[in-house]
């Protein structure tokens, strides 16, 4: 069994053991996407990674589509819970998808492409190139993909154990962390808007929230 698979399970035993694991209110970078996008004119998003759903229901809740993008059987039962107990189901297609696979969308047919540490789970930078030409191929001309990731000075850098690359795992979670020159390595056929820094969590987290679009 591979990293990706490992990691798979593992987050399925995660998101079972806990319903709220990242807690019930929408992260701070979904709600400053949320503002990008509608200025933008998005109407329809794909979230990738999309967890339990608290941010998921956040877009629903501002009137975004949501397709719903998570390799966890457990948190896309969630977020199907989650839609019918807040009556926002309507708005939220789950779908139950490996990142390494081709996007199941035609080309220029979305909006928006919004992650929370998506792209710095278990990828390799190989796999993370491939899932960023498949997003800037569904998306419109001009829609916009906006992203978080762990950086190198996040205080767990260099902690655990290496995998190779800036990939590390602790406690049973792959974390890959970025720098800037990573962010602009990846961004071939965007215009690269925006690189903010900020912080989450107790520890806390550091982060880069990325905004991309499409050229």
């Amino acid at each position: 069994m591979n990293k990706d698979d490992r990691q798979q399970l593992h987050w399925d035993r995660v998101y079972t053991t806990d319903m709220e694991f990242f807690g019930d209110e929408p992260s701070l970078a979904a709600r400053k996407a949320a503002e990008r996008f509608l200025e933008g004119g998005c109407s329809l998003l794909m979230e990738l990674g999309a967890g339990q759903g608290r941010d998921t229901l956040y877009f629903a809740g501002q009137g975004l589509r949501v397709y719903a993008l998570e390799y966890s059987e457990s948190g896309l039962w969630g977020i199907i819970d989650k839609g019918v107990k807040t009556d926002l189901g309507e708005m939220i297609t789950p779908v139950y998808h490996d990142l390494r696979k081709p996007l199941p969308f035609g080309d220029a047919t979305l909006d928006g492409c919004f992650s929370h540490m998506l792209y710095c789970m278990a990828f390799s930078r190989a796999e993370l190139e491939f899932l960023n030409g498949e997003i800037r191929r569904v998306l419109k001309p001009g829609g916009l993909n906006i992203y978080t990731v762990r950086h190198k000075g996040d205080a767990h850098y260099g902690q655990g154990t290496h995998l190779g690359e800036d990939l590390y795992e602790m406690n049973g979670f792959v974390v890959h962390y970025f720098d800037r020159t990573m962010v602009e390595s990846l961004a071939g056929g965007f215009d690269l808007l925006a690189i903010e820094e900020f912080e989450e969590g107790s520890l806390p987290r550091k982060l880069f929230q990325v905004t991309l679009r499409k050229k």
